[in-house]
């Protein structure tokens, strides 16, 4: 038989205390793990949403005319002219590709490149010639051509003369070389004096498509107005076109108040201030 003296009796007594403690203390440990503290919520991040608002722009570079390439501001509707129409026939003008630069006759290229939003894609020959009336000459011009209504194609000269081209034509076939080569001769016998005197005078609170700003003098300048539009409001916004010295492919200008957009509010007061010059009020004119 075997007798454990005092001291390992002591030893073995405070070794059973201390499992009984750590398991114990284990027990407690896992009790509190069986509910724990609730977790932080996670920080929410804000969130950008920039990425799914639409920036209105007010051109449409796939649009290759003038309807179709410059979209009306927000809460406008524009114009819709029956077909076949002077009013028509601009709003449907041909442009270049976005981007394009006005070539001048000689085929340099336009130094104020500021002054406009496009480019119509017309010829202009390779005469200095083509400047600003005689830009909106052709067009009128143009617009009956199509038609085959010649007879309708007649300008002022600044002689006093009238220029008619069935009459001119006599007994010539009215193809693309006669005509260009009358077109010539009506540049270079009118300008904006014989076109001010050729066309009436209207009120600009009733400015149609097809209107010219025109100041006549040597030099003087004109616009056409080739679109339109209006709000529920009444209110009315025009756009522009021109040619310019020296003689240049005709252009849609910008609004110098607002370098984005080739739109002008009508109510603009005494003065009309285009891109590249100022009309007054009373300077409006029709065909």
């Amino acid at each position: 038989m075997c007798v454990l003296g005092p001291l390992k009796k002591s030893f073995i007594m405070k070794s059973k205390i201390f499992i009984f403690i750590l398991v114990l203390t284990s027990s407690l440990i896992l009790a509190c793990n069986q509910n724990p503290s609730p977790k932080t919520p996670p920080i929410e991040k804000p969130t950008d949403d920039t990425t799914s608002i639409s920036v209105f722009s007010f051109i449409n570079e796939e649009g290759m005319l003038v309807k179709t390439r410059f979209n009306v501001p927000e809460g406008y509707k524009r114009i819709e002219s029956a077909p076949n129409t002077w009013e028509s026939f601009l709003q449907n003008l041909p442009l270049k590709a976005h981007g394009s630069q006005v070539k001048l006759y000689d085929g340099t290229l336009k130094s104020n490149t500021s002054a406009y939003l496009a480019v119509v894609d017309l010829s202009i020959g390779n005469r200095d010639l083509h400047q600003c009336a005689d830009a909106i000459m052709r067009l009128r011009a143009d617009y009956f051509n199509a038609q085959e209504k010649y007879s309708e194609i007649e300008f002022l000269f600044v002689t006093g003369k009238r220029s008619n081209y069935k009459t001119w034509l006599g007994t010539r076939q009215p193809n693309a070389k006669n005509y260009w080569a009358y077109l010539e001769n009506v540049f270079d016998g009118a300008s904006t004096l014989s076109l001010n005197k050729q066309l009436i005078h209207v009120e600009v609170d009733q400015l149609q498509i097809g209107d010219v700003f025109i100041k006549g003098g040597s030099p003087g300048h004109a616009v056409i107005v080739v679109d339109k539009c209006t709000n529920a409001k009444g209110e009315v916004k025009f756009m522009l076109a021109q040619s310019y010295m020296p003689a240049q492919e005709t252009q849609i200008l910008v609004n110098p108040a607002s370098p984005e957009s080739p739109w002008y509010d009508l109510n603009f007061g005494e003065n009309m201030i285009s891109a590249e010059y100022t009309f007054t009020k009373d300077q409006l004119k029709r065909f």
